[in-house]
């Protein structure tokens, strides 16, 4: 089979169409949810501190004034400081957005879940398909034989 029968028949498929539509989403939510931490849970969790994670750091050796930008303290010589502010919202970004994965993988399984009882529901309820003519003909045939 050639290469490109081979991709026809992939794209024809719905798995090509099916995977663009999946990242496109992801995309997409992966901006709302970033969106959603930046606006959101961010500025509530400078109740308890500072408004915005992305400049915290600790100084390891030198002198930095106090107050000073992450940018800019990087730039004074003799220092060693370690930049942990984005790595926070790094982390709370991917949290955010693994429990959104999550909790639309709960709500496809309970779907499915769900659908699966009213198969079985439907299954059990359902009466037994009638036989086959041929074989209406054939017990009608055996019980006349039984009768004489």
């Amino acid at each position: 089979m050639s290469l490109i029968k081979e991709f026809r028949e992939f794209v024809g498929s719905g798995n090509a169409v099916d995977l663009a539509v999946g990242v496109l989403a992801a995309g997409a939510m992966g901006k709302i949810l970033q969106s959603f931490v930046d606006e959101m849970i961010i500025p509530l969790t400078g109740l308890l501190g500072k408004a915005s994670w992305a400049d915290s750091y600790v100084v390891l050796k030198g002198d930095v004034p106090v107050g000073k930008a992450l940018a800019e303290a990087r730039k004074i010589d003799g220092t060693v400081i370690l930049g942990y502010g984005q790595f926070l919202t790094t982390a709370v970004n991917t949290l955010v957005l693994v429990f959104a994965v999550f909790m639309v993988v709960k709500a496809i399984n309970a779907m499915k879940r769900k659908q699966a009882a009213e198969a079985v529901t439907e299954a059990a309820a359902a009466p037994p398909p009638a036989p086959p003519a041929q074989e209406v003909l054939l017990t009608e045939i055996r019980d006349l034989l039984k009768s004489r």
